[in-house]
């Protein structure tokens, strides 16, 4: 799989492969980390995003960065990309008060020849750059794509604690970031979702909303989202491994 990215992302396809934007979903409330902000927590030495921007970064289908941030972290975020060594163009924006608004307001700062836009939380840092260029690939045939894992828990729908239904567990996915759009059907889909006061939990069910379909992509069980403090846990479990595993080869 590397090197058939490596060929069909490499420098004799740059000039036809579509422009794509990277946004980092990081205007969030961190309201099950209690008080501090998620993102700035230390994870293996550094900050949780500037690992999600170093793995995007080092996606060879991302063409820049806009970062979507509560307005007392533009500095700190702006600051980070410096500390870290970020080198593709990077701009910080106001996020708003929901996901929606957040992620439109930084589709609204791509750059104006961007065909994709990608969109990262910026609270999974185990994101490789393999899988965002996968999942890049796979937008850019089909309009929309995200990638998932198969849940492994057999799932209950209930009201007021009934359960009501047992939905069959092959059909059930648990979806990650990045999740890809064609740039004008994403800010169309968002504007049309924050026009009529849909809640919405991701990017992909805006797309939906409108009739359009999106594909998946092979998912990463490594790719967890920094929800709780017992993530933070798992996530440097699972960088100790990564680091073994690169030094045994």
């Amino acid at each position: 799989m590397k090197k058939l990215l490596g060929r069909l992302l490499g420098k004799g396809v740059s000039a036809v492969r579509p422009t794509c934007t990277a946004i980092l979903a990081a205007a969030g409330s961190s309201q099950r980390m209690g008080s501090e902000n998620k993102l700035l927590l230390p994870l293996d030495g550094m900050p949780v995003l500037a690992h999600t921007l170093r793995a995007v970064d080092a996606a060879q289908s991302v063409d820049e960065i806009v970062i979507a941030a509560r307005e007392e972290d533009l500095l700190t975020y702006a600051e980070l990309c410096k500390t870290y060594g970020i080198r593709k163009p990077v701009k910080v924006v106001v996020g708003g008060a929901t996901r929606q608004e957040s992620v439109l307001r930084a589709a609204l700062e791509a750059r104006a020849d961007a065909k994709l836009l990608a969109v990262q939380d910026g609270a999974r840092p185990l994101v490789t750059p393999e899988l965002f260029d996968a999942v890049v690939l796979r937008a850019a045939v089909c309009a929309a794509a995200a990638p998932a894992v198969p849940v492994h828990d057999t799932i209950k729908l209930a009201r007021d604690r009934r359960v009501t239904e047992t939905p069959d567990r092959s059909m059930l996915f648990a979806v990650q970031t990045p999740q890809v759009f064609d740039a004008g059907l994403l800010k169309a889909a968002l504007q049309s979702a924050l026009t009529e006061h849909a809640a919405l939990t991701d990017d992909c069910s805006a797309v939906e909303r409108l009739g359009k379909v999106v594909y998946l992509t092979d998912g990463d069980e490594e790719n967890i989202k920094i929800t709780t403090p017992l993530d933070l846990i798992v996530a440097e479990t699972i960088l100790r491994r990564r680091e073994e595993r690169e030094a045994e080869e």
